[in-house]
């Protein structure tokens, strides 16, 4: 028998460790079968697509890896993608069995397998143990459900597949974490107690009992990592599912530093830690941190989430002294509104995140990623201003400019009444309105995120926003402007090219300033476009620079020689930088700049 592990990730450079942690711990139980009896045993695959790729090719792909049952792994941005598939696999493939697991399809189990008839049941919450176990009752029965349902409707077979069955229904009672419904025995769908079962949850696991998930790289040369060294959360945080699971547990730091030891002497360009808040204990933090500085291969870099706040002093000195790019940080503040904060049931002290966030921003040797989320309580259009100025003070190198989900199963979603918190019916759930937050308003801040997203968070633009900051009262002036911009000239929901964007951008400056200055602003853009490359092409604004070559060539002889390695500009202000891609800065990746001359008419001009 083949059971297919199926998981629909967001992007191709993503990977879902849960079917590989799942297949893991079932391999590492000593096999499928039950000891004593040779029934077939079941082989587990993992396939990944993405929800990018047809579905009709999907459904092409598992048909021909001829699954007999078919697990799949459902989050709020593949959930209905993964429906999709439920609803055409048995006309293809009638006997499979079809099982669904992952965070969106726990909360509500019993009421999905009512609406979705296809599937036959779920895996619910931590899935190890659940996954394993049924694959031993699978082993037992020797097939799918279906096929020895429809087995019993042959004479001579019936009372073999029924007892068959049975067995198999009986080993599934002693199955934590599972919902399933019940079928192929007599009078069992007259009863509806007996048509969907649903066990309890079971105790959560020692996470060092969970073997390593990588016993290769072999199809993650080009992906994202992604590695557990915790599970579960302290906080309460009332939108979030983690909330849920205050049972916070770590995996031994013996086994995590060898882990870690695999993927720093295969020089993995990155390791994404998926710990809710990598930094809840200290000990085990530190340890890891100074384990990864101490072995560092000048290459992986290793993702965190962390809560600033819970840092101390020791920590900051031991990041500081970390290679620029060994780690990077993410954020999630989420929120300056203090009522917003308390009623999330958020603790946040945010002098001490601001004192944090510079620290490490003075070290200039760990990206910071800031979190906001919109349409949480309390917080309307205003008060969300608020917020994004101050995380836009702290200047990180990444502001993410999010939207509330209001997902099943979370506090949230239990006070969208209260809240007058209307959200989209179908997954991601995302927030339309709340008694704070017209529609409008939403939509406004969706032309706020875009613009932060294209001019602040792609860190192309930086000096360049560093000047055009002071023609507004404030940075969210500053992107809600630019969103006006873009909507009233028809450049909204278009693909631009970078160079596009400059011009764009050029564009928009001449409308808020006045002329004597533009000439700062041209000098800003191209020091931008080529602060990150050695463009090929020149925006329409930018100075011509032929009549300087030779001057140019006096300054930087061996300019022929080093061909693409370095670009020479002439700014309208006079000075001569050079741009050095031989020298790139290790945490932003901009070219080593270098002013190397002023070129001045007698009369002072240029």
């Amino acid at each position: 028998m083949k059971f297919l592990l199926t998981a629909m990730n967001a992007k191709y450079i993503h990977s879902n460790p849960g079917v590989y942690s799942l297949k893991t711990y079932a391999e590492h139980q000593g096999g499928f079968c039950p000891e004593g009896q040779s029934l077939p045993c079941v082989h587990v695959e993992i396939v990944e697509y993405t929800i990018n790729n047809q579905m009709e090719q999907i459904l092409e792909d598992v048909y021909q890896r001829k699954p007999d049952v078919l697990g799949i792994s459902c989050y709020i941005w593949n959930v209905q993608y993964a429906l999709e598939l439920v609803h055409d696999i048995h006309k293809v493939m009638p006997d499979a069995d079809i099982w669904l697991g992952g965070p969106e399809v726990s909360f509500d189990a019993p009421e999905l397998l009512r609406r979705e008839t296809e599937v036959l049941g779920v895996m619910k919450g931590e899935g190890e143990e659940t996954f394993a176990a049924l694959l031993h009752a699978y082993g037992a029965l020797g097939g799918t459900v279906r096929r020895v349902v429809r087995e019993a409707s042959v004479p001579e077979a019936g009372d073999t597949a029924v007892s068959a069955l049975e067995d198999f229904w009986r080993k599934l009672e002693g199955i934590a974490n599972l919902t399933y419904r019940v079928c192929g025995i007599a009078g069992a769908k007259a009863d509806p107690d007996m048509e969907i079962r649903d066990q309890p949850l079971r105790p959560v696991m020692d996470m060092s009992r969970i073997p390593f998930l990588y016993p290769n790289l072999k199809g993650f040369e080009h992906r994202i990592v992604y590695y557990e060294s915790s599970r579960g959360c302290p906080f309460s945080c009332s939108y979030c599912l983690s909330s849920i699971d205050k049972s916070v547990r770590f995996r031994s730091l013996e086994l995590v530093k060898q882990e870690l030891d695999f993927f720093i002497e295969r020089k993995v360009p990155q390791v994404k830690f998926v710990d809710r808040t990598f930094n809840c204990r200290k000990s085990h933090a530190m340890a890891i941190w100074q384990y990864i500085q101490e072995h560092d291969n000048g290459v992986t870099n290793f993702h965190f989430e962390v809560a600033a706040d819970l840092m101390d002093q020791a920590e900051l000195e031991l990041i500081r002294q970390m290679r620029p790019g060994l780690i990077q940080l993410e954020i999630g503040v989420q929120s300056t509104n203090p009522d917003t904060i308390r009623e999330i049931h958020r603790k946040m002290d945010l002098d001490k995140v601001r004192q944090v966030v510079a620290q490490i921003n003075d070290g200039h040797n760990v990206h910071q990623h800031l979190d906001l989320i919109a349409g949480l309580p309390y917080e309307d259009y205003e008060s969300f201003h608020r917020s994004f100025n101050d995380v836009y003070a702290m200047e990180p190198e990444q502001l993410q400019l999010g939207f509330l989900k209001v997902l099943k199963g979370s506090y949230m979603y239990e006070m969208a009444e209260k809240y007058d918190l209307v959200c989209r019916t179908l997954p991601p759930y995302e927030v339309l309105s709340t008694r704070w937050l017209p529609y409008d308003d939403v939509l406004r801040l969706k032309g706020v995120e875009d613009m932060v997203e294209v001019y602040y968070n792609s860190r192309q633009y930086t000096k360049t926003l560093q000047l055009l900051i002071r023609e507004f009262a404030d940075a969210f002036a500053m992107f809600e402007q630019l969103a006006r911009y873009y909507k009233a000239h028809g450049l909204a929901g278009l693909n631009h090219s970078r160079m596009a964007r400059y011009e764009i951008l050029h564009d928009f400056i001449r409308e808020q300033t006045v002329p004597e200055r533009m000439a700062e602003y041209e000098d800003a853009l191209i020091c931008d476009v080529y602060l990150r490359e050695n463009a090929k092409s020149r925006p329409a604004f930018a100075r011509e620079q032929a009549p300087f070559k030779n001057r140019i060539r006096e300054l930087v002889p061996e300019l022929r020689a080093l061909g693409t390695q370095v670009h020479v500009e002439v700014l309208r202000n006079g000075e001569i930088l050079l741009f050095d891609y031989r020298e790139k800065d290790p945490l932003t990746r901009n070219a080593k700049l270098m002013r190397i001359g002023t070129l001045q008419t007698e009369n002072g001009e240029v």
